[in-house]
């Protein structure tokens, strides 16, 4: 009996594993984009304006990456396709900017995508001039009641700008204002200068229609997005271990030390992407001897995810370079931020010295210099002059590229960090 207890349970965790890394993994659509209801609004109308009535149309998506710029993208047309007749005509065609590097290749793909070299026995066209013209050719065929919506979706928008003379998007833009074959032109970008690389007859041609997205998502609407992701759909066949299950949810994401790690990644980036690589990292810790997610399963998924290469290089440091970078950020804080210089650095230094330290011998000047260049290699400090011929290389104002949490981290673990080290640390930031 217990055997086979201990079996169902197995089963129920593997369930529940599938059903949520497929949730992570393979990104779902959700029924409506969360905090982006206007811009779903205002493109489904857009695009049903040419699926529905063949008004042709263009239109920028712009935002940083990970806004749900794609999602947006994705949830408008599947609502769109869901119209019987929409679903029969339109011709969805996929470019994206780092696979289509140039024209002739982005041509070959928009004929394969279009079937278009079936039309013509699949005759294979010689020149970018006959490829362009047929395309074109193709599109502009009958008039708007015969002709089937072509919707044009530009991935990395930018790129296709630095092709020679911009002339897909010249002609693709043409066409879209042309009145005999419908066609919608979706660019998607995270550049918000866009329309400054686009050359003047090509700007002329584009609607100037932009939907940006700037992400509203307040931290209350990303926890209950947490708490949806990680919660089990109603149809789950076993309804005590689902109440179990989401109960289990619902009391975590109201747990302190998960509220600090979600308000942290949430600060950082509201990606939904990063969060689904965390939620799948705790996921993973979840087994049939460990039958929920734990608050510190989430607090290791998070180091795991927020690992900061400058921290890391940090642990590498001489105890000499360390040293260098506390001065620094004592300086930072007497002077609010304010560049400062290498003798003002190792003025700082050899007080510490004097004053505190017993355990630090004191370097020869040069010593303490090729420490401080070396810094500067590291990319941990930059120069905050332009040209630096003239001016000599103690007295170059560099900035520090660390903050308060890097160098705290950093002093904790390091290995066998002096005590006097720590404690002068420690009034830096105090």
């Amino acid at each position: 009996m217990c055997t086979l207890s201990r079996q169902r349970k197995g089963s129920i965790h593997e369930l529940v594993q599938m059903i949520l890394r497929e949730r992570f993994c393979h990104q779902r659509l959700p029924e409506k984009p969360v905090g982006m209801e206007s811009q779903h609004k205002h493109l489904l109308e857009l695009l049903r304006r040419t699926a529905v009535h063949g008004e042709s149309n263009s239109v920028l998506i712009v935002g940083p990456r990970g806004s749900g710029k794609t999602m947006l993208l994705n949830c408008v047309l599947r609502e769109l396709l869901e119209v019987k007749d929409v679903n029969k005509n339109v011709l969805p065609v996929h470019l994206n900017g780092l696979l289509q590097t140039d024209d002739r290749i982005a041509l070959k793909e928009i004929t394969r995508q279009l079937n278009l070299e079936n039309v013509v026995g699949d005759k294979v066209f010689g020149s970018f001039a006959e490829n362009l013209a047929f395309l074109l050719e193709a599109l502009k065929k009958g008039d708007r009641s015969s002709s089937r919506p072509v919707l044009f979706i530009l991935d990395e928008f930018d790129l296709f700008a630095h092709h020679k003379n911009q002339t897909l998007l010249y002609n693709l833009l043409d066409v879209s204002q042309s009145a005999q074959a419908p066609v919608a032109v979706i660019g998607l970008t995270c550049r918000l200068d866009v329309l400054e690389l686009l050359e003047k007859r090509v700007k002329s041609r584009f609607s100037h229609r932009q939907i940006h997205l700037l992400s509203s998502l307040s931290f209350i609407q990303y926890l209950d997005n947490v708490r949806s992701q990680l919660s089990l759909p109603q149809d789950f066949p076993d309804t005590k271990f689902y109440d179990e299950w989401n109960d289990s949810i619902k009391t975590l994401c109201e747990d302190q030390l998960v509220v600090d790690v979600l308000q942290s990644h949430y600060n950082s980036s509201k990606d939904f992407r990063s969060l689904q690589l965390l939620l799948m990292l705790a996921l993973s810790r979840v087994s049939a001897s460990k039958p929920a997610i734990k608050p510190t399963d989430l607090l290791e998924a998070s180091r795991v995810c927020m690992v900061d290469s400058k921290a890391n290089i940090l642990h590498g440091l001489s105890i000499l370079e360390l040293c260098l970078i506390i001065a620094m950020k004592h300086l930072n804080d007497i002077y609010e931020g304010e560049p400062f210089n290498f003798q003002m650095v190792h003025n700082e230094f050899k007080k510490f010295l004097q004053r505190k330290s017993h355990s630090i011998h004191n370097f020869d000047k040069p010593v303490v210099i090729k420490a401080f260049e070396h810094l500067q290699q590291l990319e941990l400090i930059k120069s905050m002059d332009s040209s630096t011929a003239k001016i000599q290389k103690e007295y170059q104002l560099m900035k520090l590229l660390l903050d308060h949490s890097q160098i705290m981290e950093a002093l904790q673990k390091y290995p066998q960090c002096p005590t006097d080290v720590k404690q002068w640390a420690m009034s830096a930031f105090g």
